[in-house]
């Protein structure tokens, strides 16, 4: 069964819907900024990638949005544009659509506060709404509640490549007659004292100040990720359902690969051979050749080891010349919904026929041997676009995209 794409919906640190998005890609705007949610007086690293001038409540109501974590809230806000978008509203049995929208760490904005009430006040000012607030599938439980979407409904678990993971199971289950039709994509809002304490303290973030030389990937000077936040949703639909209802195809997805490092909790295997083969399976799968790859929306993190791994398993199994950009340089490292707004960008450069730059990258290390786009979006018609995630604990996910032309 041949899966495509129906609908796209996304709220990031450069755009608030689809049309921004690509507006802010292509313009190379940079979405980092000083920390808003919160004093950082203290905090070694101040920087991060905010949404900016959007309330989620307007979408789904302030009662409601208070029993929400901002990953749900930001969840329903991209989700609520792809459904739109795609007009699958009541087309399928509720049976027949899947629900796959994940975080990579949840609910850590209730989390946080409730601890607090906890200690200062005492269990009884704990909110009755905590557990449901806190527990990371509750994207998926709301958006499914929110659709009548009554098939399979679960969050995959990945780290950063939690997004892609959950594309990559509602491609599979479609692909395989399990579901005719799927919501999915990934969700992150833990830009929180906490989170930025931690990642700090394990030296993952970049403590510089300076805004254009705080997520800089592949260049000599990398010194960590800046954390961001928001959310990207896909329909995923049959072709078979997707032409019977006359519905827009965006593309289509042709291949899903996804492998473990077995290494080490945070750092990537030393030969890339976990990113290599998650690649590799997904041309496998899709019965392509590496060359026939236009581009590549690599995991490009800003920190040493990532870039520099991720760059040698690029180049060992597509060579040096095709083009690879990481835009985490422009939205931050958005870590369970990456792949998620990563996989939609991946499709608005086939689209477009424009692939967008790694922004603010001045000095490519002479470790990288990877052809990355740097300074200006390359004018370039493709076919296929890869997509990478790699997360913590090992997890390597790659989806690989095609052009839809009609047939």
């Amino acid at each position: 069964m041949r899966v495509v794409i129906t609908g796209m919906g996304a709220i990031t640190p450069i755009g608030n819907n689809i049309e921004e998005l690509k507006k802010g890609l292509y313009e190379g705007k940079n979405g980092i900024a000083k920390i808003t949610h919160f004093n950082t007086e203290g905090f070694k690293a101040t920087l991060a990638a905010e949404i900016k001038n959007a309330d989620p409540t307007e979408i789904i109501g302030k009662k409601e949005a208070r029993r929400m974590d901002r990953f749900t809230q930001l969840a329903i806000v991209a989700a609520d544009q792809a459904v739109l978008q795609s007009g699958i509203k009541d087309a399928y049995d509720p049976f027949d659509i899947c629900t796959f929208v994940t975080s990579g760490i949840g609910g850590l904005n209730t989390m946080e506060e409730n601890m607090q009430k906890y200690f200062e006040k005492g269990p009884g000012r704990v909110s009755p709404f905590f557990i449901p607030m806190n527990i990371l599938n509750m994207a998926a439980g709301e958006i499914s509640i929110r659709y009548n979407a009554m098939g399979s409904s679960f969050s995959p678990v990945s780290a950063c490549a939690s997004g892609t993971h959950s594309i990559g199971e509602g491609f599979r289950a479609i692909k395989h007659g399990y579901a005719k039709a799927a919501i999915v994509g990934g969700a992150e809002g833990s830009i929180t004292p906490m989170a930025i304490a931690g990642f700090s303290n394990m030296k993952a973030l970049n403590e510089t100040d300076d805004l254009n030389k705080a997520s800089i990937p592949f260049d000599k000077d990398r010194a960590g990720f800046i954390m961001g936040e928001g959310a990207g949703v896909l329909i995923l639909e049959s072709l078979d359902g997707a032409l019977e209802r006359g519905a827009k195809i965006y593309g289509e997805v042709v291949g899903y690969g996804s492998t473990s490092d077995a290494h080490h909790i945070t750092a990537p295997h030393p030969e890339g051979k976990g990113a290599y083969m998650s690649m590799k399976k997904a041309i496998l799968e899709a019965g392509i050749e590496a060359n026939e790859v236009g581009y590549i929306n690599a995991h490009g993190t800003s920190t040493p080891m990532n870039d520099k791994l991720e760059s040698m398993a690029i180049v060992n199994l597509f060579g040096k010349e095709v083009p690879v950009s990481s835009t985490k340089s422009m939205t931050g490292h958005l870590l369970g919904a990456s792949g998620a707004v990563e996989a939609i960008i991946s499709l608005i450069s086939i689209h477009e026929g424009l692939l967008p730059a790694t922004i603010n990258t001045a000095n490519i290390d002479e470790n990288i041997e990877a052809n990355i786009i740097i300074n200006n979006p390359l004018k370039k018609e493709i076919t296929y676009a890869l997509s990478n995630s790699l997360g913590f604990g090992g997890h390597n996910a790659s989806l690989l995209f095609r052009k839809w032309e009609g047939k």
